[in-house]
């Protein structure tokens, strides 16, 4: 049995949204000092849009691999949505993680929920009401 589900490898190998929005309305950055992994996650918001999504992931297969597919889960849809995203729709959407690996679909919902808190940070008038 293959370690890595061929979600895994395909974007790991081709991932999706790489690089920097330079005038991101949200930015986010994360890591774990155990494995060396940092996520850096940029959003476009329009109105209540992820209108576009980009990454720049320092780390191995699976951290990039969860960045990618993170990115892809949330662009276009709503704010809303983006901010349910969990660790756990990212790793199955990547048909799986190694156990010993989930961390990395974790920093990845990590790495959006801190873009989402910095564009509310800097648009607090567009804060849902809790």
């Amino acid at each position: 049995m293959a370690l890595y589900s061929e979600k895994v490898m395909e974007h790991f190998r081709n991932p999706r949204n790489v690089g920097v929005i330079e005038d991101a309305d949200g930015v986010g950055e994360v890591g774990n000092a155990k494995c060396g992994d940092i996520m850096k996650m940029y959003l476009k918001i329009d109105g209540d849009t992820v209108t576009d999504v980009k990454f720049e992931t320092f780390g191995c297969g699976s951290a990039i691999a969860s960045s990618s597919m993170a990115t892809e889960l949330i662009k276009g849809k709503p704010v809303a949505d983006a901010m349910k995203l969990t660790n756990k729709a990212v790793a199955e959407a990547l048909d799986g993680l190694p156990a010993y690996k989930m961390h990395c679909s974790v920093l990845a919902e990590e790495a959006i929920q801190s873009a989402l808190a910095d564009y509310y940070a800097k648009h607090p008038e567009k804060k849902p009401a809790t």
